[in-house]
């Protein structure tokens, strides 16, 4: 299973960027996918999720705000990030599990400051 993250990058705060996490090596449609993200000095922490039938979860701190959705004729699963704060900022690893096994994206930098 391989996990390739992008779309990262320093933006103001009140900005948007739109990650996107491409995988391969897995029956992409049945897996639920997921965002998470390590803010400097802090532990990783979960973001959001997607299942398979398309429910979603997030963390309290980015409802309203972020939005998770996927495309499975793509193999994509984006994180749409708006109305970003100086606190979002964090490098975002997208992850799945496959065969009771956590496969993990390298990450991509998020960087919200003025």
């Amino acid at each position: 299973v391989q996990l390739q993250a992008s779309g990262g990058g320093s933006v103001q705060p009140g900005g948007s960027l739109r990650l996107s996490c491409a995988a391969a090596g897995l029956n992409f449609r049945l897996h639920t996918m997921g965002w998470y993200r390590r803010a400097p000095g802090k532990q990783r922490e979960f973001v959001a999720n997607i299942t398979s039938g398309r429910s979603t979860n997030y963390v309290d701190s980015v409802k309203g705000r972020f939005t998770i959705s996927r495309d499975n004729a793509k193999r994509t699963v984006d994180l749409q990030m708006d109305s970003l704060k100086p606190e979002d900022t964090a490098v975002y690893y997208c992850k799945t599990v496959y065969k009771d096994r956590d496969f993990w994206g390298r990450g991509t930098l998020v960087t919200v400051s003025s």
